[in-house]
């Protein structure tokens, strides 16, 4: 059996309608929300997935147990992520909710890293950084006196 879901961006999402899904024979499509765009942040969710992930052309294709998925994207750089092997619409579906929330997570960290780098040129100095339960991040900075 094999699943493709189409990973719709949560822009286009929220205003287009949702779209059903589609049955064939041997193969299930299914559009997801998902505000993954990055591909280097795809791949380093991928990984932290536990995926083993490769590069084929401009495809990323990702490894689980028994699971394979090669993500596209086209023309309009939306990404479809094409599952085969022991997987069913649910199952692929859960495993894009969790490579979602491990782009979210690839998302924040390089947010902050950019910050942190950043803020001396705009004359700011990191004072305390803590993570709450949900994982928020909370960053105190000092402006310095010139």
């Amino acid at each position: 059996m094999s699943v493709s879901l189409i990973l719709v961006p949560l822009v286009i999402a929220a205003t287009a309608a949702h779209a059903g899904l589609t049955k064939g024979k041997d193969s299930t499509v299914v559009k997801v929300e998902t505000r993954m765009r990055d591909a280097a942040l795809l791949a380093a969710a991928l990984r932290d997935t536990r995926a083993a992930v490769t590069t084929e052309d401009a495809d990323l294709v990702a490894d689980w147990a028994g699971v394979r998925a090669r993500f596209s994207r086209d023309e309009r750089h939306i990404w479809t992520a094409h599952f085969t092997g022991d997987v069913d619409e649910a199952r692929a579906t859960d495993i894009v909710r969790a490579v979602d929330a491990a782009y979210g997570r690839q998302v924040q960290r390089a947010v902050l890293t950019r910050l942190t780098e950043r803020a001396p040129a705009a004359g700011l100095r990191l004072e305390s950084r803590s993570v709450t339960p949900d994982r928020a991040v909370r960053l105190v900075f000092a402006v310095e006196r010139s």
